[in-house]
């Protein structure tokens, strides 16, 4: 079972106003996802299960932020979401949601770190019977496999990780003019990679998602009206990824073997 403090834990669409339908429609159709209402009383929050697993939520950008382009925000766990938000404001990083209650799911925040990056806090409440989270999963498809930091320092941006969630430096990949590719991992896997802005027009996580068959995934990101930035392109080790874009513009990654497997 993995440690919950800085583990990923959700990943969340907020969609343009009135596209959540459609937005629901994609990734069911790209990731087989099964999505349904939450049934939160006065809010619009569509749950997105795979495998028998809550992996996701999509909802329409807030009115607040409703000028913001969609986005993908993944957060990560915590084990005091108020403790954590004081921690990230030391570190340099900002609170833009302070820590809230969400009934029956735990305490929450969403924050950046000191380079401007985007994500959420959670700590979560106990799940019925013990289990956790499983919305990433690097073993199963349609879950969260793995994460991408685009930063304009991100060395700092990876003390400051460290920092907060005890991640370690794994291996670093030579990208050449790119710079480097700095692999981390966290409870002895490694999770994600950090590197520079690249094309990202902001300090962004990406977050990757597992399929069976990266090509027939880009063939139906294609089919549902997304668009294919980049890829698919083999990394080391031998998967495949290729990085995309949703009919309402929120990017997302696919990463799996090239082709279907039995």
């Amino acid at each position: 079972m993995a440690r919950i403090h800085g583990h990923p834990v959700w990943f969340e669409l907020a969609t343009g106003q009135g596209d959540l339908e459609a937005a629901g429609d994609f990734y069911r159709q790209v990731l087989g996802w099964q999505i349904g209402d939450s049934g939160m009383a006065g809010f619009a929050y569509h749950l997105a299960t795979a495998d028998g697993d809550m992996v996701a939520g999509l909802m329409e950008m807030p009115g607040d932020v409703a000028g913001m382009p969609p986005a993908w925000m993944v957060y990560f766990g915590v084990q005091d979401a108020d403790r954590a938000a004081a921690d990230i404001r030391q570190e340099g990083g900002r609170v833009f949601r302070e820590p809230a209650d969400i009934p029956g799911t735990g305490r929450f925040a969403i924050v950046t770190d000191p380079q401007g990056a985007p994500f959420g806090i959670l700590r979560p409440d106990p799940m019925e019977g013990g289990g956790e989270t499983r919305a990433f999963d690097q073993q199963k498809a349609a879950h969260g496999n793995w994460l991408e930091l685009m930063s304009p320092d991100p060395a700092a941006g990876f003390d400051f990780y460290a920092r907060l969630f005890g991640w370690r430096k794994s291996t670093a990949i030579d990208m050449g003019k790119m710079g480097s590719y700095q692999i981390f991992g966290h409870d002895g896997a490694d999770i994600g990679g950090m590197m520079g802005l690249g094309n990202a027009p902001h300090p962004c996580w990406l977050p990757y998602f597992g399929t069976n068959g990266v090509n027939p995934a880009v063939g139906r990101i294609r089919d549902a009206g997304g668009t294919v930035q980049h890829g698919p392109q083999e990394v080391p080790g031998g998967a495949h990824v290729a990085v995309a874009a949703d009919p309402q513009g929120a990017r997302f990654a696919v990463v799996g073997p090239l082709e279907m497997t039995p």
